[in-house]
């Protein structure tokens, strides 16, 4: 099937998502890289404040490259994600809906998946230039010496994705 969302919808819709359904998603995401969220996993250590509140949040494992005139991000393709793996079963735990990235995850994030009624959503990897069309805003929200690599928050506007582990553990990469 193929699901219109806003990602404030994806709470509510996760549960319906079935792997290899298609997403166009629009809303507010926020880019996070390893750095940010091995950051992220220290403010939470130390009782810190967040750069934004986990709880529904929708994390695209990107870091978008400077942006030309006429968008509002250069390119914005999706790092692998299993990079954070080691970060996303607490980042779950912590109330986020949804990861934006590419290739497999560990099964420990595909247990965090299914017992938070979350989502895993792939992008179309090499295709970072076509993927900065679907992006109508970007504002850096914390960590700005990580360069590309900080916390930003970016405006989808029908991006396409397709789920890739849905939360009752259907899993594409598994055949």
């Amino acid at each position: 099937m193929e699901y219109t969302l806003n990602t404030n919808q994806l709470r509510e819709y996760a549960p319906k998502l079935k792997m290899g359904d298609r997403v166009v998603l629009s809303g507010t995401v926020y880019t996070s890289r390893d750095a940010a969220h091995k950051r992220i996993t220290q403010y939470i250590s130390e009782g810190k404040d967040l750069p934004y509140d986990l709880k529904d949040a929708v994390i695209y494992y990107a870091g978008p490259t400077p942006a030309p005139e006429h968008l509002a991000v250069g390119a914005c393709g999706p790092t692998t994600s299993s990079r954070m793996d080691v970060f996303a079963p607490d980042f779950l735990d912590r109330g986020v809906v949804a990861m934006v990235g590419k290739g497999e995850r560990s099964q420990a994030v595909c247990d965090a998946i299914v017992r938070n009624k979350a989502v895993y959503l792939c992008a179309i990897g090499g295709a970072g230039a076509l993927a900065s069309k679907c992006i109508k805003s970007c504002e850096v929200i914390a960590f700005d010496d990580l360069g590309c690599e900080s916390v930003k928050r970016l405006e989808f506007d029908s991006f396409p994705l397709t789920v890739a582990i849905d939360c009752s553990g259907g899993n594409i990469f598994v055949r």
